[in-house]
């Protein structure tokens, strides 16, 4: 057992493998699992720093673990986190058949949407979005992550869309530099992302697509989601946290809107309603989604705030784990907002 589980008197009962332990989300996904009081880390494999400590990937993890990046990988888990880039969890599975005990839960794009769900080996994906699919993930086999930037516009958007009160929506998303990825580009360098912001892929963001299969799902209707969502994203001039403000027109008062969301997310454990302008800094470092909500005239406007390496990737990775194990959803999951 890893030294990081000795401060718990609760014996841990799941065994966890990790594939790509190296970048941004292998890494917070380690920090959250070596501090969950039920889970032991079997192994963390990467081809590149084999034999390493993992500290030395993850300075921020010196003290708190001795664990070694394994260059093969183990049969002896009960689940298993892919953390790869898009593309390479689909060639990893034909690659590495996984026996059908072990649960899978990606956080890479490539089973998120139908028919792709179940397309290795039989092997049936839920997309794993809690305050959507609850039910269903405590039941399933295999769980696909949601993006980040879908996590954060979906949750502003389900309730309307429950209560087919979705009218043509206006999406401005920002995201922190670490939504790129761990790899050097030319958008990504500090003296280029510093004092600067941009746009990019506009109107034609990847995540649009899951949002709008998740929106057909909760409405009950076929919605036309390429011309009702307008999502332009944008690189901002941090590291960590999407902030998005969706615009649409609402002929509902104030006062049901508000119980439209209460309600629909009466519920959830991490995502909640906020009466007061929201920012960034609350959500920062935790799993929350918050939600702020203003109306002017027809108009309303639904602001939604995550950590893209947590809510968006890591943390609702843990959260889903929690809810196939029959686990409080908050376990391993109890974060401070980096607010000062």
């Amino acid at each position: 057992m890893d030294k990081a589980t000795n401060h718990t008197n609760i014996q841990p009962i799941i065994n966890v493998g990790i594939v790509g332990g190296a970048g941004y989300t292998g890494g917070e996904l380690i920090r959250l699992l070596i501090n969950h009081p039920q889970v032991n880390i079997q192994f963390i494999h990467s081809k590149s720093n084999a034999g390493e400590p993992v500290y030395k990937v993850h300075n921020d993890l010196l003290g708190d673990t001795e664990l070694i990046f394994a260059s093969e990988l183990s049969s002896n888990i009960d689940v298993l986190f892919l953390c790869v880039g898009h593309g390479d969890a689909h060639k990893f599975l034909q690659a590495n058949p996984i026996a059908n005990h072990i649960k899978i839960i990606d956080l890479s794009q490539d089973f998120r949407l139908l028919p792709n769900a179940g397309a290795i080996a039989g092997k049936e994906f839920i997309y794993g979005l809690p305050e959507l699919n609850k039910t269903a993930i405590q039941s399933a086999n295999n769980i696909a992550n949601p993006g980040c930037f879908a996590t954060a516009i979906q949750l502003g958007l389900l309730p309307l869309a429950k209560a087919n009160k979705l009218d043509e929506v206006y999406t401005t998303g920002i995201t922190g530099s670490t939504g790129a990825g761990q790899g050097l580009s030319s958008t990504s360098h500090f003296s280029w992302r510093a004092n600067n912001i941009s746009a990019y892929k506009t109107l034609q963001h990847q995540h649009l697509h899951e949002i709008r299969q998740s929106l057909h799902q909760v409405s009950g209707q076929i919605l036309q989601t390429d011309e009702l969502i307008n999502f332009v994203p944008w690189r901002g001039d941090f590291t960590r946290g999407i902030y998005v403000t969706s615009v649409t027109k609402s002929t509902l008062s104030f006062d049901a809107v508000i119980d439209l969301f209460q309600s629909f997310y009466a519920d959830a454990a991490f995502t909640h309603v906020s009466e007061t302008m929201i920012d960034l800094k609350q959500v920062v470092n935790t799993n929350k989604c918050l939600i702020h909500i203003e109306k002017q005239g027809n108009k309303i406007a639904i602001h939604s705030a995550i950590d893209n390496l947590l809510k968006g990737a890591s943390g609702q990775a843990v959260q889903n784990m929690n809810l196939l194990y029959g686990f409080n959803e908050h376990t391993g999951l109890r974060l401070k907002a980096n607010y000062f």
